[in-house]
């Protein structure tokens, strides 16, 4: 036999349609930790990272409860098991999981059906209510159900899904964690159709991969592969006459890795990336240990400005080019080389021109272009110490000149491939004069487009 529904009263049902959800504005925070201290088996949270509060109340405002949602917790095996993610999916993608932390009724003002009214009113907002505040849905929430208080009734019934025990650990900090030993239930649900199969997704899609963008890469490298990396830029001659905590090749160790992992290469985002490192990978790059402390330092900003600053560039692409010879291989001969000036975002306004190959995009080397030059003198130097023999070398229109298109067949031995434009009226009319155009991928148009009127 199915139960018989629950009778509220007049009153009840008429605060069950009036019921609101809102958010938490901050100067009632004392006034809701006080609820939660008061009435919650747990009391207030201390919580970490992203939080959002929300308030129920009736119609006429009256407080009947609040419900709290956090960062959610770092490692849960079943939750993990369940979406299907790797260890790196999930430390990237994380933000888009949230925890309900806290979910309280004051005992004296509840009635059947306030909770789930409740629980349902909440999540039909909270990933926009995220967005709004983070900068970023979120697609799944978790809880934890503490089976010697409740059964977890609310939330089968609201179409959560048991998955498992947890292993008995509460956070105390960002990344600490202390044995309790009372494991919880743990409940998980979708917010949006298929949060499963996007986070275990090898991309994100555009609306969510902002998670992945503010997610700071991190260190992977073994030891062994430290120590490999270090031995490239060991030749790369000091500049220092004492040597500190850390050798040369440790910092172009640590600066070369970054830029590997997608890091952004300011000198500050590098500190950022260095404090990353474990003591074991430190000690790995060759790192000098504190005499006091005991532990391996991680290089701070100065150290890298220093680098950059003082060290002998191109004994450092040379190492660099040994290291990709040895992970790479050489360049395929059949690549086309291209030279290409481009401003990095911290070089201060400094162009460099880079030769890579197409389509390989082996690196050939670089040069630095001076404010009181341009590209061409840089470009037919950085030609001096590449093997351009029998190659086809590209340039874009600014190196469309009849002395560096010498200097590429006589003196390299190689073909060009040079951009001509309307900069240069003469050779364009030649180029037309000389050359077929190529065959359109799509026949004209036969009807007359009434806006192309005056158009070439």
């Amino acid at each position: 036999m199915k139960p018989s529904p629950v009778q509220l009263t007049p009153a009840q049902q008429q605060c069950l349609e009036g019921l609101r959800v809102r958010l938490l504005q901050p100067h009632e925070r004392v006034r809701c930790d006080q609820l939660l201290n008061e009435h919650h088996y747990l009391g207030a949270p201390q919580p970490v990272g992203e939080r959002l509060y929300y308030v129920v109340t009736s119609a006429r405002g009256r407080w009947l409860g609040v419900v709290l949602f956090c960062a959610a917790a770092r490692r849960l095996r079943p939750r993990d098991q369940w979406i299907g993610w790797t260890d790196e999916q999930r430390r990237r993608r994380l933000a888009l999981v949230v925890n309900n932390t806290r979910f309280l009724l004051v005992p004296d003002r509840t009635f059947p059906n306030l909770a789930s009214k409740t629980l349902r009113l909440v999540l039909a907002r909270l990933s926009a209510d995220w967005q709004a505040a983070y900068g970023h849905p979120v697609l799944l929430v978790e809880t934890f159900v503490d089976p010697a208080q409740f059964s977890g009734t609310l939330y089968r019934a609201s179409g959560w899904q048991e998955l498992g025990l947890t292993n008995g650990c509460g956070r105390h900090a960002r990344d600490y964690y202390v044995r309790h030993d009372q494991p919880k239930r743990l409940f998980c649900r979708e917010l949006v159709p298929h949060a499963r199969r996007s986070l275990q997704a090898e991309h994100l899609r555009p609306a969510l991969a902002v998670v992945e963008a503010r997610t700071p890469p991190r260190p992977t490298q073994t030891a062994a592969e430290w120590r490999s990396l270090c031995v490239h830029f060991q030749a790369v001659p000091d500049y220092r006459a004492r040597i500190g905590s850390y050798p040369l090749y440790s910092l172009l160790a640590v600066a070369t890795a970054a830029h590997l992992a997608g890091a952004p290469r300011g000198q500050k985002d590098l500190a950022a990336y260095a404090a990353r490192l474990s003591q074991r990978q430190r000690r790995a790059l060759g790192i000098r240990r504190h005499r006091r402390s005991g532990r391996y330092p991680a290089p701070s900003q100065p150290t890298f400005c220093r680098l950059f600053a003082q060290v002998e560039a191109r004994a450092v692409e040379r190492a660099a080019l040994a290291f990709q010879s040895q992970v790479r291989g050489p360049p395929p001969p059949a690549d086309l080389i291209v030279l290409d000036g481009k401003t990095p975002r911290h070089a201060g306004g400094h162009s460099v021109l880079t030769a890579i190959t197409v389509p390989s995009q082996h690196y050939l080397g670089s040069a630095p272009v001076d404010t009181k030059t341009n590209e061409i003198p840089v470009a037919r130097d950085l030609c001096q110490r590449l093997d351009l023999a029998d190659r086809v070398v590209s340039l874009d229109a600014l190196h469309t000149q009849a002395d560096t298109a010498r200097a590429v067949v006589l003196e390299h031995g190689a073909d060009y491939l040079f951009t001509v434009k309307g900069n240069q009226p003469g050779v364009a009319a030649q180029v037309a004069r000389l050359v077929p155009a190529p065959p359109a991928a799509l026949p004209p148009s036969t009807e007359r487009d009434p806006g192309a009127h005056g158009r070439a």
